[in-house]
């Protein structure tokens, strides 16, 4: 299993490559990719390694071919479909974040206990009942979930979502989730991101 902060720090790079790729540079070099992430040299050539690509001392790393290895390990040469729960002001700025098509993530339904929301369509995604997320979810076999649910409801959902066979969530709910081990759940606490910010601009040292 590749470690967790490894698969961040590969979304991450592949960021920057798609970055560099539309300004026209067609190599870059471990050094400049580190510098770009705020790495190190050798911390990228560790997690490129485990792509199977190398790149040349002469040329560094062809920008292109990089980006696709990249996307072998995220399995995106596929649209992956997701389903969102919450259709507050967090859900509707994803929705909408999502909905140009630009990104292989594809958010085909999302659901709110908010009745007067169902069968509308937001954001370019049609809202549904949560009596309705069963079936969505077994039908088009999805596997993860987006959840931006106030924190007092956001554990009873974590549970319908497993229940249901979900095993990866992505919470923007200010609280901790309980799940089993086989599920997998990244905490989005801007708060407290917005405070470290906040805590460095002001001048202090890490």
């Amino acid at each position: 299993m590749t470690p967790e902060k490894t698969v961040a720090r590969l979304s991450l790079y592949r960021r920057f490559l798609k970055i560099a790729k539309e300004d026209g540079v067609d190599n870059v070099y471990s050094h400049q990719l580190a510098e770009m992430v705020r790495s190190t040299p050798a911390q990228v050539r560790r997690d490129l390694m485990i792509l199977g690509y190398n790149g040349s001392p002469q040329k560094g790393y062809d920008v292109a071919e990089l980006i696709k290895h990249i996307d072998t390990f995220f399995n995106t040469e596929k649209i992956i479909d997701v389903i969102l729960v919450g259709v507050g002001n967090i859900g509707r700025a994803l929705l909408s974040y999502f909905r140009d098509g630009k990104s292989h993530i594809k958010i085909i339904a999302s659901f709110d206990k908010d009745e007067t929301k169902a069968g509308r369509v937001i954001n370019n995604s049609r809202c549904y009942a949560m009596d309705d997320l069963k079936n969505i979810v077994a039908e088009n076999n999805v596997k993860t979930a987006i959840l931006s649910v106030p924190a007092t409801d956001a554990q009873s959902i974590a549970d319908i979502l497993v229940e249901n066979g979900i095993r990866g969530i992505l919470n923007f709910a200010p609280t901790r989730l309980k799940v089993p081990s086989d599920v997998f759940v990244e905490d989005v606490d801007i708060t407290m991101n917005m405070e470290k910010v906040i805590y460095f601009s002001a001048g202090k040292k890490k």
